[in-house]
């Protein structure tokens, strides 16, 4: 086996056909060798029969038997090669490099190392004249790279083995001789062991700054978590006296009210004792002159009768009791004069509190009022709910479905700010609930129930489309039609025109350029009504709706032409503020 090897080299053991080491190699008519696999398949994949070397042809379809020699020798190639493999990659295990051997015909081995005075790399094969003649021994020889030539010096082509320590660059063993005489020099290794204990202290030191730095990071989050947690302690003792305060001025008030009832109450029942006694005396004398009228009858002479006349024509005095009656109205009088002072009292207990809150963080202070709010503890003292300040109680945190998107739309990471692109489109993967040819998109959060409000900036844009969209709204409609089924909304066109829109759309007057929408929905009511949120006032109010899906946020900044509307909306955090003169 050794003998075979030795006559046949690396290019007699590969098939032209898969171009890698012979795989139960077959000879053809021609003498050609191919894997026994390759030319089968070549063959049934052609309606002749030829050599794929020559193009030769046959008859028939010849017979073929592996050949024995070149099968031999082959696996003989093959296990050296792993065996050499092997040993090299251990040598070699803290490379990875797959630089492939400039001296390999047909099928490239990896190369182990690169030769700076041949400027070119070989695999462990080729790599053996190296080892053997006397004159390649003196070549510089390194781990495998691509980039060969930097190892070269530019000027004098040589290889560069040298550092130099005041210029900090790598130097030929020529240049030692010019440029960088009598300067600090180092052979390559030496340096790179300089260099590479520099970078692992250096980089040591950052580690550690860093480990230093995230420690402090973590005590000061976790300090901050202290001071959080013991806000919110003071924060829920506050609301606690708030309610406590509230709670005790409502028993209060209504001890005070039931005391005047049950006043109100026991004066009835004296007016009536009263009157009931006088009845019964009236009464006693009816029931006497009923008597004496009885004795007229009885009477037996002229003298009696006419005494009893006489006593007769003086009718008793007794009272009116036409307009006589017991008062009792408790209800309506007494209860709006008690509700009045109850409601006195609640408003002075609130001035307290709020007074005390003074010095709380106006956040704080804030929260504790929407907590009232939603107790419902001073709605008889709250404006009507179709102002702004009211309905912000029902702000909803909204963010953009990127899924919605159209492609010609612009989001950003936190899904709060989306803008047009003015000339192209997005390459974005398809999706059934993506809008095709509207500039839509809508919001992750849907609602079917309830109410939800919320806030956008529309500052420095000529159009825009803010409203709510059914779930099933079509996202292959018209392009940017104006009134979409499914959709109700306010929308701006030309910079000035304002529109409102629910299947069919109505202009708008406004005085003033809005800079800031809300949009409220009451789902059960079928109302969705739009707010200028910043000078709290009402823009219009779409009513009467009957809704059946969930219903979600939608937002179109607009068709950005000639980048006149390139601003983008901005969906706020809604920031409920509650000065006392509102309550009040």
């Amino acid at each position: 086996m050794a003998s075979s090897s030795g006559f046949l080299s690396e290019e007699h053991l590969l098939c032209s056909i898969c171009l890698d080491v012979f795989t139960h190699p077959v000879t053809t008519p021609c003498g050609h060798n191919f894997c026994k696999k390759c030319l089968a398949g070549y063959w049934d994949s052609s309606d002749r029969y030829q050599c794929p070397l020559c193009n030769k042809s046959f008859e028939m379809r010849p017979d073929l038997s592996i050949n024995t020699l070149i099968s031999e020798t082959a696996a003989q190639f093959k296990q050296s090669f792993q065996i050499n493999t092997t040993v090299t990659s251990e040598k070699n295990a803290c490379t990875s490099t797959k630089v492939l051997c400039d001296a390999c015909t047909g099928v490239k081995r990896s190369s182990v190392k690169s030769c700076l005075n041949c400027g070119a790399s070989y695999c462990e094969i080729h790599l053996q004249p190296h080892k053997t003649i006397q004159n390649l021994k003196k070549h510089k020889l390194l781990n495998p790279v691509e980039n060969l030539e930097e190892y070269i010096c530019q000027k004098h082509e040589r290889p560069l083995e040298l550092f130099c320590r005041d210029d900090e660059t790598c130097l030929c063993q020529f240049c030692i001789e010019g440029d960088h005489k009598n300067h600090n020099t180092v052979p390559l290794d030496e340096a790179n062991e300089e260099l590479k204990v520099a970078c692992l202290k250096k980089t040591q030191t950052v580690v550690q700054q860093m480990i230093q730095e995230r420690l402090e990071k973590t005590e000061e989050i976790e300090r901050s978590l202290q001071l959080s947690k013991k806000s919110t302690e003071e924060e829920i003792s506050q609301g606690v006296e708030v309610f406590t305060a509230l709670i005790r001025s409502i028993e209060r008030s209504q001890t005070e009210l039931l005391e005047v009832m049950e006043e109100k109450q026991k004066a009835a029942e004296r007016q009536a004792e009263g009157l009931i006694k006088e009845l019964e005396q009236e009464i006693t004398v009816l029931k006497r002159k009923d008597l004496q009228l009885n004795q007229l009858s009885d009477a037996k002479n002229y003298l009696q009768k006419i005494q009893i006349y006489s006593s007769m024509c003086s009718p008793p005095h007794t009272k009116n009791w036409t307009e006589i009656s017991i008062n009792t109205d408790l209800s309506k009088k007494t209860l709006q004069k008690s509700l009045s002072h109850l409601h006195k009292e609640l408003k002075n207990e609130m001035d307290k509190e709020m007074q005390s809150l003074k010095q709380v963080s106006h956040q704080k202070a804030e929260a504790l009022v929407r907590t009232l709010l939603f107790l419902g503890l001073l709605m008889p003292f709250l404006i009507p709910a179709t102002k702004p300040i009211w309905i912000q109680v029902y702000a909803v945190n909204v963010t953009l479905n990127p899924d919605t998107a159209n492609r010609y739309l612009i989001l950003s990471q936190d899904g709060k700010h989306v803008r047009s692109e003015q000339r192209s489109w997005r390459s974005v993967p398809y999706s059934q609930n993506r809008f095709q040819n509207d500039p839509y998109v809508l919001a992750k959060e849907g609602f079917s129930s309830g109410s939800f409000y919320y806030e956008v900036q529309v500052t420095g844009k000529t159009g825009w489309d803010l409203g709510v969209a059914r779930e099933s709204v079509s996202r292959h409609g018209p392009f940017y039609s104006n009134h979409n089924e499914g959709i109700w909304s306010v929308i701006k066109r030309n910079g000035k025109d304002y529109w409102a829109c629910a299947g069919s759309c109505v202009s708008l007057s406004l005085r003033e350029k809005v800079e800031k929408v809300g949009v409220f929905v009451d789902y059960e009511e079928g109302l969705v009504s739009f707010y200028d949120a910043k000078a709290r006032s009402h823009i219009y109010s779409i009513t009467g709706q009957s809704f059946t899906e969930k219903l979600y946020p939608l937002f179109s900044p607009g068709l950005n032409l000639n980048n006149e509307n390139s601003a983008p909306l901005i969906i706020c955090d809604v920031c409920i503020g509650l000065p006392l003169q509102w309550i009040r």
